[in-house]
């Protein structure tokens, strides 16, 4: 009887797997990060959410650097914008300016203010620029917080079921049966008004949301064979969890996240159009919104840009997560 050595082995499994990979007629598999991409790729709407959530990304790092980084570093605030344009806190006459196509009752509009003035005589353009900084970090902050939380409780109430599943989700759905905005203000009343416990609260409150998600997928994956052998070989449970069960649930989770970033966006820019979140001077695009509810009417210039901006953003994270959801889905590629 022939025996087989390893080195045997080891050669006739490579000369298998070169003969699979350049067989044409062999399928490829429809998984892994380099077929999420490359399926990404092909997508025009997620190449067009990718567009825009990199001007966006772009703009706020620069902003992020001008208004933060450059200070410690003795460099004046708004460096980069009084460099390259003006600071979107300098005020200047007359107020209310116009675009530089249009006029109004304060004159013509001018170049030097392609997207005009606000009330206090502060560039438009500038604001919208430097606000991009709070609704990119509001967003990916906030949305982070849900996934993180989330993921992790509705892991762990899926996997271990029984008594610890039922505490956890009933915590989960008095969470969700909370109205969003009543829990979000309640919570920065309670704790703070500024844009930190903006943040916070609204990770808080997206919690439900990816826990809820996760457990139904982990419901299934618990039942899968590979995770009974991880069981049988004596493998911890945490282990279980964070290295087979969460990655192998979370492409769904995954596309919620991008979408949620949007719904972020939004419901801080709501907050700082009642007064919560970035407090004056500190540009934000709901704080705009705000200060022009007098003027929508004679000069509705003024609260076209910063909406325009909200719009724009949120629009390209719903267009990647459709992309993402077409990629990871696979009752699509199939």
């Amino acid at each position: 009887m022939a025996t087989t050595t390893g080195s045997d082995t080891d050669s006739r499994t490579e000369s298998d797997a070169q003969a699979v990979e350049s067989d044409p007629e062999q399928p490829a598999a429809n998984v892994g990060w380099r077929y999420t991409v490359s399926q990404v790729r092909r997508d025009p709407t997620a190449l067009a959410g990718l567009g825009i959530i990199g001007v966006a990304t772009l703009v706020a790092v620069i902003a992020f650097l001008d208004q933060t980084v450059l200070p410690m570093f003795g460099i004046e605030q708004y460096a980069i914008a009084q460099a390259v344009w003006m600071s979107p806190n300098a005020e200047v006459a007359p107020q209310l300016l116009p675009p530089a196509w249009t006029t109004n009752v304060f004159g013509e509009g001018t170049w030097a203010h392609p997207l005009g003035t606000d009330d206090r005589g502060r560039d438009i353009l500038a604001r919208v620029f430097y606000g991009t900084r709070i609704a990119i970090s509001v967003g990916v902050i906030a949305t982070t917080i849900a996934l993180v939380a989330g993921t992790v409780v509705g892991s762990v109430a899926g996997y271990y079921g029984g008594r610890i599943d039922d505490v956890l989700m009933r915590a989960v759905e008095t969470l969700y049966a909370i109205p969003f905005l009543v829990l979000v203000i309640v919570f920065m009343v309670a704790f703070g008004r500024d844009l930190t416990f903006a943040m916070i609260g609204v990770g808080i409150a997206n919690i439900p949301t990816f826990a809820r998600l996760i457990r139904s997928r982990v419901l299934s994956v618990r039942e899968e064979d590979y995770i009974e052998a991880a069981r049988a070989a004596g493998v911890r449970d945490r282990n279980i969890i964070f290295r087979h069960v969460i990655p192998n649930s979370f492409a769904p989770v995954l596309v919620q996240a991008t979408l949620q970033i949007g719904v972020a966006i939004l419901i801080v820019a709501g907050l700082s159009f009642l007064g919560f979140g970035a407090q004056p001077p500190t540009p934000s695009w709901g704080q705009m919104l705000s200060q022009s509810r007098d003027y929508m009417l004679p000069d509705p210039w003024f609260s076209i840009w910063p909406g325009l901006a909200i719009l724009i953003t949120v629009v390209g994270f719903n267009l990647l997560g459709d992309g993402l959801r077409d990629a990871l889905d696979p009752r699509i590629n199939n």
